[in-house]
């Protein structure tokens, strides 16, 4: 796997509450029968955050920070992404465990990675109620309040000047159709004026990073939970209140799928005059359904001039807090998925897919795989080969199998293997692509007790 990545010089603050016009993106249509995405009216870019960034937006992942000594995973986030969100490392219970002792050293490693690429960072989380220390739920009320504002003025005087979004507050309402604040130990304490208290303390300790608040199931514009947010920030927003983003973490599955009134919900918010960010999105499922949710959720982005940027959970499925549902762009070989694709292209990006492709321009092609099918002993595999900018007249690329896992058919190509039978090589059989084109080719895996996904080479064109 290749681990080449472009350097971006200089922190950018593309989320920043006082920030430069983001550019005007076309807008894409969400109908009953699925999410239909339109790319973006940026010239070609190859990267998710060079994509995104010539939309005037940014491109994020959430990282931990044990995974930072991993080449592969260090690889794949420098060069794709422009945006860093710590999944754990900078929640209460990992910044203050006990009262009064903080301790940054792991999200540190998180913050000065982002810093040393140049890319932004966001703040995650501030209050909540869960992943909270034990000795906080046993604060009485006076106690709390201080301990609370203390946590705050503590954490973002320690990362000010570094983080530009902070999720102030995480998850305060419940779900279900009331539409009430959460059960937490803050609302049973303090009350509902400790949500406004958190804001305007956060504002006093850096009146320039741009504070959100974060929930989940906030999605469909009709629902109670958003309807309740909603309500709130437009109260805040009234009162002078400082709210300046409002963050949608969009997790979806077959349960919960991306609503047809996304784009709905996101510029009803920005209606009110606050940014919305789109935090912690993954989305269950693999191939061109997955895609084509993928696409749509990013092109909902882009039709709202005040969503500033998408943050996937995670880099690669195999670290998802969600494994089993292949929920992220890469897969635990860091190959880029069609869902990769779908918002690459959605951003008017092309090529990309690092590890799991060759260099753009002339006579360029990408790969990228996905599991169709799986047996008690074997499974099918299936390759898209694209074409890069320009058309190709034929293409090749290399399929490596785990042993004891034998290759035992294969169809829509032309293979050879090497001698010890475990690498595969399969070339075009019907001719060559045109420029941004894509074919597919597939093989059955006998996997004789190893499920592991076989590993792609660079794909090679002329």
């Amino acid at each position: 796997m290749s681990t080449a990545h472009q350097r971006r010089s200089g922190p950018r603050r593309v989320g920043s509450r006082i920030r430069t016009a983001v550019v005007t993106a076309v807008v894409g249509a969400l109908t009953a029968g699925g999410l239909v995405a339109t790319a973006g009216t940026a010239s070609a870019q190859s990267t998710l955050a060079d994509a995104a960034e010539a939309q005037g937006r940014y491109f994020g992942a959430a990282v931990a920070a044990g995974r930072l000594g991993e080449s592969d995973y260090t690889a794949t986030l420098d060069r794709e992404f422009n945006s860093v969100t710590a999944e754990n490392s900078m929640k209460w219970e990992s910044l203050q465990p006990s009262r009064g002792n903080f301790d940054f050293s792991t999200a540190d490693r998180i913050a000065e990675h982002a810093r040393s690429q140049g890319m932004d960072l966001r703040g995650h989380t501030l209050v909540w109620h869960s992943q909270l220390p034990g000795w906080v739920e046993n604060l009485g009320t006076n106690d709390l309040r201080t301990a609370m504002n203390n946590h705050i003025t503590t954490v973002m005087e320690h990362y000010q000047g570094q983080v530009g979004s902070w999720d102030v507050v995480n998850e305060a309402f419940q779900d279900g159709g009331s539409g009430a604040r959460r059960d937490s130990v803050f609302q049973r304490r303090l009350g509902n004026s400790w949500i406004e208290e958190a804001f305007r303390t956060a504002r006093s300790v850096d009146p320039n990073a741009t504070l959100c608040y974060n929930d989940y199931n906030t999605d469909a514009w009709n629902s109670a939970k958003t309807q309740a947010v909603y309500d709130m920030v437009a109260d805040f927003v009234s009162r002078g209140v400082p709210i300046d983003c409002v963050g949608f973490q969009a997790h979806f599955n077959s349960g919960n799928p991306v609503p047809e009134n996304y784009h709905t919900t996101l510029q009803n918010f920005a209606d009110l005059g606050v940014e919305v960010q789109i935090t912690e999105l993954d989305i269950a499922g693999s191939g061109e359904s997955q895609a084509q949710q993928y696409g749509g959720v990013t092109q909902a982005c882009l039709a709202v001039s005040a969503c500033s940027g998408i943050t996937v959970w995670g880099v690669t499925d195999k670290y998802s807090w969600r494994s089993e549902d292949t929920p992220l762009l890469f897969d635990g070989d860091y190959n880029a998925k069609p869902a990769y694709h779908a918002v690459l292209e959605t951003l008017g990006g092309s090529g990309g897919g690092g590890g799991g492709g060759g260099d753009d321009g002339d006579a360029a092609c990408t790969v990228s795989y996905e599991q169709t099918q799986r047996w008690g002993d074997r499974f099918n595999g299936r390759v898209t080969v694209r074409a890069g900018d320009a058309a190709i007249g034929s293409w090749s690329t290399t399929v490596t199998v785990h042993p004891p896992q034998e290759i035992s058919a294969t169809w829509n190509g032309d293979p050879s293997w090497d001698s010890s039978g475990d690498v595969m090589t399969m070339r075009s059989d019907s001719g060559g692509l045109p420029a941004g084109g894509q074919t597919s080719f597939g093989f059955t895996v006998m996997a004789n007790g190893n499920w592991a996904a076989p590993t792609l080479g660079s794909c090679t064109a002329s």
